[in-house]
């Protein structure tokens, strides 16, 4: 048996005392370490919630004075000489567009329901911006002897006189503001720049018709379209779509907004971005179909040739972030078309 002195015992035992202390020492720093990064981490986190809800502040804040600003435009319109409406409608049509941007540039930090209020109050100031479009600036409607060209001034023009289909027939003197074909089946339409140059052109219930827009209008609206090809210059401002259906559409835009359409092809040159809405089927591919006065079209418009967004189409029935719409896609460049006339 082997004996330790008193004073050996002490010394083992205060080598455990001081080794134990130790061992207290870094347990108690380590757990001080965990606390404070864990701390750093509320704080952080804080932080970041803070600013978020600084940004949401911000744009709803920024949001509804543009919205209040664009009513108060379309609130001045009424009884206003057309000059000063027709202003005031221009001016507003580029703070509808500023503002998609703005919320198209906001989503990142925006909670879903905050985006569908915002694109919400975003459809029905559309829908009041084109009421007011409608009753302020009237369009007078005029009837075409030839598919292919206006009705030609006679001599001794007549009255106008109201067709059965309801359009109304102008003289050559009254010169109209919108150009139209509707109710057609089975033809093929054309209209010269000189028919759509700063107009706006209206194509509703055609049926398998083959349509060719050459000029620069100032807006261009489809409606109950179906199984139809439909081509068109530069729009200067925007290009509305509803209840489209089997066909195929190319132009140059500003700004495309598509409600009620399906299986549809768009061959598209547009500076801001597409808006889809209640759609499926649709395809896009870049603008690609060219005639003469093409260059001199694009001028008339205004449009930016180098600038051309075809391929980023905001969906508005699709708020996952990160995840493509089912709604719509691109084209594969080998299926695009590229002969569209004989």
């Amino acid at each position: 048996m082997q004996w330790h002195s008193a004073t050996e015992i002490s010394q083992e035992n205060a080598f455990y005392d001081k080794n134990g202390a130790a061992k207290i020492r870094d347990r108690i720093q380590k757990r001080q370490q965990v606390l404070a990064e864990d701390a750093e981490r509320r704080k952080d986190a804080k932080k970041s919630q803070s600013v978020g809800a600084e940004k949401s502040e911000y744009f709803l804040r920024t949001f509804n004075a543009e919205r209040a600003g664009i009513q108060e435009l379309l609130t001045g319109c009424s009884g206003a000489d057309r000059p000063v409406v027709t202003q005031k409608l221009e001016e507003a049509t580029a703070k509808m567009t500023q503002l998609q941007k703005f919320l198209n540039d906001s989503v990142i930090f925006l909670s879903q329901y905050e985006i569908r209020v915002a694109q919400s109050a975003l459809q029905k100031l559309q829908t009041s911006l084109s009421e007011t479009r409608e009753e302020a600036l009237p369009k007078k409607k005029f009837a075409f002897r030839s598919r292919t060209k206006a009705a030609e001034v006679s001599d001794c023009p007549p009255p106008p006189e109201t067709a059965g289909s309801g359009v109304t027939k102008l003289d050559g003197a009254a010169v109209s503001k919108q150009a139209d074909f509707s109710n057609i089946s089975d033809e093929y339409l054309t209209k010269t720049s000189e028919e759509l140059q700063n107009r706006d052109v209206l194509l509703t219930h055609l049926t398998n018709c083959k349509v060719r827009l050459y000029g620069s209008p100032s807006t261009l609206h489809l409606k109950h379209i179906n199984a139809c090809e439909i081509l068109c210059g530069p729009v200067a401002t925007s290009v509305f779509v509803d209840h489209c259906s089997n066909s195929i559409l190319a132009f140059p835009c500003q700004q495309m907004r598509t409600h009620n359409t399906t299986d549809t092809q768009v061959y598209l040159h547009v500076t801001s971005r597409a808006i889809i809405e209640d759609c499926l089927g649709v395809s896009f591919a870049p603008f690609c179909w060219s005639y003469p006065t093409l260059d001199q079209d694009f001028s008339a418009s205004g449009l930016d040739r180098d600038r051309n967004n075809w391929s980023q189409v905001d969906d508005f029935n699709w708020l996952a972030a990160g995840t493509p719409s089912p709604n719509w896609t691109v084209i594969p460049e080998e299926d695009r078309k590229t002969t569209w006339d004989p």
